[in-house]
Formats: structure tokens, sequence, C-alpha cells
């Protein structure tokens, strides 16, 4: 069996599954404090002995493995999170191969092995619920570089009705400082779930998602877009996002039927814990092939 860790910032799902996606247990852990939540997790895994286990985590991360950070969870505005070392703690408790990235590249794996992009070497996985986070996976390998991708903070051009200064801790107006769930509940007063009948949040919220999703299609072009994350729940989102997105790429590129190339997670809630197995499987095949 594997173990999988979805490491968020308000819960910590961890499972025991196989490397088929299938799941055979299950919990959620409120992430509180590292000494709190990761005795949980522990505990967990204590009593579900696995061969391999792989961890999605919250970011920013550091996945450069010659770095000597690597492993652990970096400038997260999670001030009891910050500079914790995940991946050693989970060292340090079982010895076994462990697989580590982003939630979201995490999520990414997920939807390419067995739910909405299934059968595709390529898509984009993009999470808007209490931040925006993207994971790619391009030629069937997740997208890093010096690190992971950092989509939820790219620079879009303001709203003409826009006066709100921006929610992010780091840039303000940034995509995710604008258009994260936060950011929606700030600049209305109510959180998203309250706004449904509000035709101005949503034909806003389309604005910004669309000038995101251009810059990603032009530069990666994935072969599916997955939107998912708790602000997405909100489905009247899609046909503003649909239509601005259409406005701006202007016939330039050529493009499936958008409600068919940009859609909800095939995995639902899934998505990030299944891509988490996924990222066990590899770290065990690695172990093995050295």
């Amino acid at each position: 069996m594997l173990g999988a860790i979805e490491a968020g910032g308000t819960k910590f799902v961890c499972a025991v599954g196989d490397e088929f996606g299938n799941i055979s247990e299950k919990i959620s852990i409120p992430t509180t404090v590292p000494e709190e939540t990761m005795g949980k997790v522990i505990e967990f895994f204590k009593k579900n002995p696995v061969k391999a286990i792989g961890i999605g985590s919250f970011g920013p991360i550091d996945v450069n493995r010659e770095s000597p950070t690597y492993g652990s969870i970096t400038s997260t505005p999670k001030t009891a999170w910050k500079d914790y070392p995940i991946v050693y703690e989970m060292k340090e408790a079982f010895s076994v191969p462990i697989g580590f990235n982003t939630d979201v590249n995490a999520a990414a794996l997920g939807e390419a092995g067995f739910g909405a992009a299934k059968g595709l070497d390529s898509c984009l996985y993009i999470t808007v619920g209490t931040g925006i986070g993207a994971g790619a996976v391009v030629h069937g390998k997740l997208l890093q570089g010096l690190s992971h991708p950092e989509m939820g903070h790219i620079l879009v051009r303001r709203h003409p009705d826009d006066l709100f200064q921006g929610k992010c801790p780091y840039h303000n107006d940034c995509l995710e400082g604008l258009a994260a769930g936060p950011a929606i509940e700030a600049r209305w007063g109510a959180k998203g779930d309250q706004l449904v009948a509000r035709a101005e949040v949503w034909e806003m919220e389309g604005y910004y998602l669309a000038q995101a999703l251009m810059q990603y299609i032009l530069i990666l072009s994935p072969k599916k877009i997955i939107l998912g994350g708790g602000v997405m729940n909100q489905k009247q989102v899609f046909s503003h996002l649909y239509n601005y997105l259409a406005e701006l790429l202007n016939d330039y590129v050529v493009l499936p039927e958008l409600s068919e190339y940009i859609v909800r997670p095939g995995l639902g809630d899934n998505a990030g814990i299944t891509g988490s197995l996924m990222l066990a499987q590899l770290a065990y095949e690695e172990e093995n092939q050295r």
C-alpha cells in the first residue's frame, strides 16, 4: 500500500491506497500548528503501514534536492509553518521513500493519471480557493525549474470597476490578491457562497481568471485546463471566463470548445490526494532503481 498526504492550509488529508488511485482509507486533520497536526499525521501512518509516502503540500516549498532546505515549507503566510522541514520529520518517523511536491502539482498529476486529463501528456491544474496556485504536467512530467511554478502570483490588468487594493501579503494586487477567496470576501463583504446572486462578483472573477488563463495558454499550451478549489464551485464563473478568454485571445490560437477544454476536476475533491499517491509510487520506483 501507498501513503498520501495532501497538506493544505486549512486541513491535512491523509490516505492509504494503491498505484491505481484507489483509496482504501482517508482522514482529515485540521491544520493548526506543526506539532499538533503532524503528530496526528504520524499516528495515522503508524496504524496504516505503507511502502512509500507522497506529500502534496501548500507552498511555497523547497523542491530542489540539492538545497540544504529541500523538503521544507518556506515563505508561507502561515507563520507557524514557515521553514518547517516536513519531509525530514516524516523521514525521522518512517523509513520509506517519500515523494514531495506542491499540492497543485500533485492534483495535476492525479488529473493526468486518472481524471479529466487521463490519456493526455499535458495538462494544467489550477486551484482557486484560499489562495491561487497551479501545477502543470508537460510531456508526462511535472513542470519544475529552479523551483515549482507560482502561477497564482502573476500580474493582471485591473477590472475597470475594481478599486480593491488587493489581499496578497507579498504583492497586494497580483492574481491571488485580486481573485482568491479572501479577496472576494474582503472586496464584497461576504464569502463567495453568500454572493451567488450577485452577477457583478462573478463577472469580475471571470475577468481576472481569463487573463491568467490566456497567459498560461500562450506560454504552456496545455492540452487540458482543470479548474478546482472552492471558488470554482460557483459554476457561474465559467461562462464569464469563457466569454472574456475568447475576447482576449481573439482567435489568435486555435483551441477546442472552451467548455470541453477548461473543465472542473474529474476526480472532484480527490485530485490532490490521488496525485499524492502517485508521488509515493514515483518515489518508490526511484528508490528501487538506485
